[in-house]
């Protein structure tokens, strides 16, 4: 069983900053960190640091990607499926404020050149019960999910960002779906509230055959399939920069359960890991390998 990652790469400007740019304000910057990233990126170092075998697909801008495949390949994740396209990279400019709280305004580049071609010839190299792995930054989204799902392909989807896009994707297809509350609430039609239970009744109720993992920031996540359900809770540390934190955490869960791991497991060891990501600086740099997760205390 293998995974396959169709997601985006991006190049990511951190600039830490006092507190977040507001309308109309011109405001100096403290510092500029420069790290690979995009939501697909970093969920395949994480699918992979997890101990997943796993292939990335996607497309980096003619010259200036190459370190992003680079670290991908030092983290373990089969690159052949990456494509160099005329452009730009896709790239984020991110604001980091002195709580580790941040803001992204992104830029698709090569992300949002992704042609059905492509992925015809990637969907070549995968069969029946490989999962794919899907967010919400490259192009054909929707198309990729039908041609997933005529091969019989598990299918993941982290909706984010979330946009009117994702509402016209054939959702009936995804298999499990890993989102947040207003992720949820966007989808499923329901005002996000405190009480995260009808959020997760909305969604079970529109994907009755779906696995769905809906996190809770500081109070947790609930993974849900049918009549199981499952709580876990966060480990504590100190937060130096949250930008991975969701990424390493769906890597870890869907890269435990290509592992064997049974939801339960899967769900303790990517809440650890996304623990570990928070307490580092950067979005791939701070995914933590399987040794330090399962040696995690909290």
């Amino acid at each position: 069983m293998k995974v396959l990652n169709f997601g985006s790469l991006n190049i990511d400007y951190t600039y830490q900053v006092d507190h977040f740019v507001r309308a109309g304000e011109t405001m100096s910057s403290e510092s500029l960190q420069v790290f690979s990233g995009g939501k697909g990126l970093n969920q395949s170092i994480a699918l992979s640091k997890a101990g997943a075998d796993v292939w990335h697909a996607g497309a980096v801008g003619a010259g200036d990607g190459d370190f992003l495949i680079e670290q991908m390949k030092k983290a373990g994740v089969h690159t052949e499926l990456i494509e160099h396209l005329d452009g730009q990279t896709g790239h984020a400019i991110i604001q980091k404020d002195p709580a580790g709280q941040n803001c992204i305004l992104l830029y698709g580049g090569a992300n949002q050149r992704i042609t059905r071609e492509m992925v015809d010839r990637v969907l070549t190299q995968f069969e029946a019960d490989d999962f794919l792995i899907l967010q919400n930054e490259i192009s054909e989204i929707g198309y990729i999910m039908e041609k997933a799902h005529e091969k019989g392909m598990k299918i993941v989807l982290n909706p984010s960002p979330m946009n009117a896009k994702i509402l016209s994707y054939p959702l009936e297809y995804v298999d499990y779906f890993l989102l947040n509350e207003v992720e949820a609430s966007d989808i499923c039609g329901i005002e996000a509230t405190k009480d995260p239970q009808a959020l997760m009744n909305g969604l079970v109720k529109q994907f009755p055959e779906a696995k769905i993992v809906l996190t809770l920031g500081g109070d947790g996540s609930v993974y849900r399939d049918g009549d199981t359900v499952l709580r876990q809770g966060i480990y504590k540390v100190p937060v130096v920069d949250t930008t991975a934190a969701g990424d390493t955490f769906t890597g870890y869960f869907i890269g435990g359960l290509q592992l064997g791991e049974d939801p339960k497991t899967a769900l303790e060891h990517a809440a650890k890991a996304a623990a570990i990501a928070v307490s580092r600086p950067g979005a791939a740099p701070s995914v933590p390998n399987r040794e330090e997760v399962e040696t995690f205390e909290g």
